[in-house]
């Protein structure tokens, strides 16, 4: 069967399969007949990040709910966990993201929440695919007087601050913190810096200008690099880096340190459990964690539940295990108490929130984890070919994982989103983490390249 979706929505290079025109309009027609048999007219929220391609994205998107009689409400360029907010917030049937989240300009993408701010699940995207391979989408059209109009709310962003300022309690304020954004010129190159000033923080940004084509580029929570010498620069408290499409949060410490994922997931489990916010004790995360969160969970007594790589895996273990806390060490952590997916200012503003209340600095909260070296490498494939099947890189594999033994791990993925094999290594020092990494990498050159 023709797939469409993959582990994040769909996604692919502007202009070509499956992230053209044609494609965006089919699937603006096959989501709004699905949720045309509630017998009413469906509201559907279009919100995009600063890509180029967004444009034409979005007005496809918007002929093909319209052709089939639905509604349109556009909020322009909004983080993804922004439309799911407003999906809900505004009563519509369902709310549609254009955005490659970290990818570059070139990419772009469409992810689609239900009216409850979550990520559709894998019957109902299957249910679009077919409609849309079965080619009779034409033949479903309505009359030309039930065809949908198409509106623009100026609000959203509005609305989107308020629910973000309600996450922390009523007398928290940011005043006397020097804060450093960096917007990686995509969805948050507005709402944050208006947040952050709300909140009374002395606010310094970087990539707040987007043109299309910056987005991501050397910029936001992929390369922090700029973000660290900005905060010793500017003398700033912390630093914090958002990627294109906002779900994501790294941040930098006052001594410029960069603190990923993993390290801000220890931070707030501790102060969850010391609170009695952490509701059973435990937290997701993924087969891509640190052994050191691994490590750091025993000593606070924390169960860690595992989860495969992806927001929407993370929350259905949080869901099946009545967890509050779940995220990964890209940066994109699930509050669950607040919201529905990951949010990369909630995550910020959490962040915030310990400080306020421990008067302890990042540095200072982030040596609850000894985080152990890794490496990762990314190897561009043509096919993604079963590992299982792959004998001369399985073989790699057998030898990096005995060459580290009990001091460390491997883990080889495929990207869900992309065609690179992710070939991933943690041990006791750099060199033997990268000479695990070489190990592999270099069979799999040999045996797919």
């Amino acid at each position: 069967m023709k797939k469409l979706f993959g582990t994040d929505g769909i996604r692919g290079v502007a202009n070509k399969p499956p992230m053209t025109t044609e494609t965006a309009l089919r699937i603006g027609q096959a989501l709004t007949y699905i949720l045309k048999r509630k017998d009413h007219r469906p509201r559907i929220i279009i919100g995009k990040d600063t890509r180029l391609s967004g444009y034409m994205l979005e007005s496809s998107l918007a002929a093909g709910i319209c052709s089939m009689g639905g509604d349109v409400v556009l909020v322009g360029p909004m983080p993804t966990p922004g439309i799911s907010f407003i999906t809900s917030n505004m009563d519509a049937d369902a709310g549609v993201v254009i955005s490659a989240s970290h990818n570059p300009y070139q990419d772009n993408g469409i992810k689609i929440f239900t009216n409850s701010g979550q990520k559709l699940n894998n019957m109902q995207e299957e249910e679009i695919e077919n409609l849309i391979f079965e080619g009779k989408l034409q033949s479903l059209l309505p009359e030309a007087k039930k065809i949908g109009r198409a509106f623009r709310e100026d609000d959203a962003l509005g609305r989107y601050i308020v629910f973000l300022r309600h996450t922390l309690p009523k007398h928290i304020n940011l005043e006397g913190m020097k804060i450093v954004l960096d917007c990686a010129n995509g969805a948050t190159y507005k709402v944050a810096p208006m947040l952050f000033k709300e909140m009374r923080a002395d606010i310094v940004t970087l990539n707040t200008s987007p043109n299309g084509k910056n987005i991501n580029r050397e910029a936001g929570s992929l390369h922090p690099d700029l973000l660290s010498k900005k905060i010793i620069e500017e003398k700033a408290d912390i630093g914090l880096a958002f990627d294109g499409d906002g779900d994501r949060l790294i941040a930098v410490d006052e001594k410029g340190n960069i603190v990923t994922g993993d390290t801000l997931i220890a931070i707030f489990a501790r102060y969850m459990k010391e609170t009695g916010t952490l509701e059973n004790d435990s937290a997701v995360t993924t087969v891509m964690s640190n052994i050191g969160l691994k490590k750091s969970f025993e000593k606070l007594g924390i169960k860690r539940i595992e989860a495969p790589v992806g927001d929407r895996f993370v929350l259905e273990k949080m869901q099946e295990f009545n967890s509050v806390l779940g995220g990964e060490d890209s940066g994109h952590i699930i509050f669950s108490k607040h919201h529905t997916t990951g949010d990369g200012i909630i995550t910020a503003l959490q962040l915030l929130y310990v400080i306020k209340e421990t008067g302890e600095k990042l540095s200072e909260l982030s040596k609850v984890i000894k985080v152990y070296p890794q490496v990762l490498k990314n190897l561009e494939v043509k096919k993604k070919v079963p590992l299982d099947k792959l004998k001369t890189t399985g073989k790699a594999i057998k030898e990096a994982e005995n060459y580290l033994g009990d001091e460390g791990r491997v883990l080889v993925r495929y990207s869900g989103t992309q065609n690179l094999l992710r070939i991933m290594a943690e041990g006791p020092t750099n060199k033997k983490t990268k000479h695990a990494v070489e190990i592999i990498l270099k069979a799999a050159k040999k045996e797919m390249g």
